[in-house]
């Protein structure tokens, strides 16, 4: 009787677009004006990305639309969780306990800690316009610069499965 193997992969890689979106406005109205000028009906999802990180609970504000004439989902995420955590000190008298936080910053992408928003575009189609979606994104006055990144460089990818 003949022996076999099965070879398992941990390829779990999700084959998607990622533009990095430098601005310093809020989560909400960078969907806004995506919606404005880009031609995308984001919005806020049911569910934000959670992380636990040492006992701390990071959130990321999360958009999504799905365009389904097009095959296309879209996903618009922050890169920056400010969180504070508390932390209660002793002095060793009765009435000396401090109360101290800490005002701690998260990335949900490490490398690429300057930028504010990613927009995630997943498709099944076999060309996404992503030139003409940077080019609408880069014209909103509001917005600093836009640009693709290759995700086969990323080192935290994980990040970026939302489902």
């Amino acid at each position: 009787m003949g022996v076999q193997r099965l070879i398992l992969t941990d390829d779990f890689t999700e084959d998607f677009l990622l533009v990095a979106i430098h601005c310093s406005e809020e989560a909400y109205k960078v969907a806004f004006l995506l919606n404005q000028f880009a031609g995308l009906r984001l919005k806020r999802s049911r569910k934000d990305l959670e992380f636990s990180n040492d006992g701390l609970v990071i959130t990321f504000p999360l958009f999504d639309f799905e365009d389904a004439m097009h095959y296309i989902d879209y996903d618009l995420v922050a890169n920056k969780c400010v969180s504070k955590s508390a932390r209660i000190t002793s002095s060793g008298s009765l009435f000396g306990d401090k109360n101290i936080s800490d005002i701690i910053t998260t990335h949900l992408i490490p490398e690429y800690k300057k930028v504010d928003f990613f927009l995630k575009i997943s498709s099944d189609a076999p060309s996404v316009a992503i030139r003409k979606i940077v080019a609408d994104i880069n014209s909103i006055k509001q917005i600093i610069s836009a640009y693709q990144i290759d995700t086969e460089q990323l080192k935290s990818i994980n990040n970026l499965i939302f489902d």
